[in-house]
């Protein structure tokens, strides 16, 4: 389920270096003034992810802009979805640490801490049997109390994620009855029920057609232009990528390649490293963002005669 409900195995392991955390948080602030707390509500501290002996990512230091759109890319089984999974609490890290707001979420309350991230993973649990009004309540978790009734609150809080996704049409409709497109703006809305100001999505537009892709991420941009949402999410699509988002983190064999805005990253020498391709990048004639016009697959052989080259030269 969506809701963030992962209990931490870290808590140990950070206090040993919550000084060092604190510190690196302390500097943050001390470089960028007060402005920097409300830049960088959620950084990465030397952030290691594996299971038994073998690493996952390694060495991630990364700052997340409050209220912008970033988003990870990379080639498949490069880290992405892990970094994700990280960051959020669902599986535990090895190594290093995750700051928001200057505190490690090993330390936070399962459910304070779900009341300031939502994450909407790449696959859902089976909802079968559920209308829409139900699926979305299941962002009130955070808010309820033991008993688990929702209150008038509740009820307006749903309301309204319904009416910003355009979904409250379908309330009383089977989730089980939608369209891919209609059923990803649901689980959307539940995440905007939840009322966090960090949302994070797994490739949202997976499965999606074109249409419905652009109508997802159109969506994401309204959230973090008109409600100030911080966007945290995983895309395969570059263009997709470079349109809808203020930075970019890109990602290879699970190390830190490049991350910055997007006209740092989109660029013909970090695109040849972090996916192997030989990419033509220009502007879009539309939106005027960096954009690869195409590319071509580097072939093996053709990697080792460039290695050739630089070892002779």
């Amino acid at each position: 389920m969506s809701i963030y409900l992962a209990i931490t195995q870290q808590e140990k392991l950070e206090r040993s270096t919550s000084i060092l955390h604190m510190e690196l948080f302390k500097y943050k602030i001390k470089v960028y003034g007060k402005e920097g707390y409300d830049v960088t509500r959620l950084l990465t501290n030397d952030l290691y992810v594996g299971y038994d002996e073998h690493t996952i990512l390694k060495n991630m230091n990364l700052f997340f802009e409050n209220n912008e759109i970033t988003t990870i890319i990379g080639s498949n089984g490069c880290g992405k979805s892990t970094l994700l999974k990280a960051i959020t609490r669902i599986i535990p890290h090895s190594k290093g640490t995750v700051l928001l707001d200057g505190q490690s979420i090993a330390k936070e309350n399962t459910k304070r801490l779900a009341q300031k991230m939502a994450i909407l993973p790449q696959t859902h649990d089976h909802i079968s049997g559920l209308t829409v009004g139900e699926l979305v309540s299941y962002g009130r978790f955070p808010y309820q109390n033991g008993f688990g009734k929702l209150s008038s609150r509740d009820y307006e809080v749903i309301n309204w994620a319904m009416e910003v996704t355009n979904t409250i049409d379908y309330k009383h409709r089977s989730v089980d009855s939608l369209s891919g497109g209609q059923r990803q703006r649901v689980w959307i809305a539940m995440a905007l029920a939840q009322e966090t100001e960090i949302i994070f999505l797994d490739e949202p537009t997976t499965y999606l057609d074109m249409a419905h892709q652009l109508e997802i991420l159109e969506l994401l941009k309204t959230l973090n232009e008109t409600q100030n949402r911080t966007i945290i999410m995983v895309l395969h699509d570059l263009n997709h990528a470079a349109r809808f988002s203020h930075n970019l983190i890109a990602l290879k064999d699970g190390s830190l390649i490049k991350s910055g805005k997007c006209e740092d990253v989109i660029q013909k020498d970090i695109l040849k490293e972090v996916f192997n391709i030989d990419a033509e990048v220009g502007r879009d004639p539309r939106t005027g963002r960096p954009m690869c016009i195409t590319y071509d697959l580097i072939r093996e052989k053709e990697v080792e005669l460039e290695k050739e080259y630089i070892h002779i030269s």
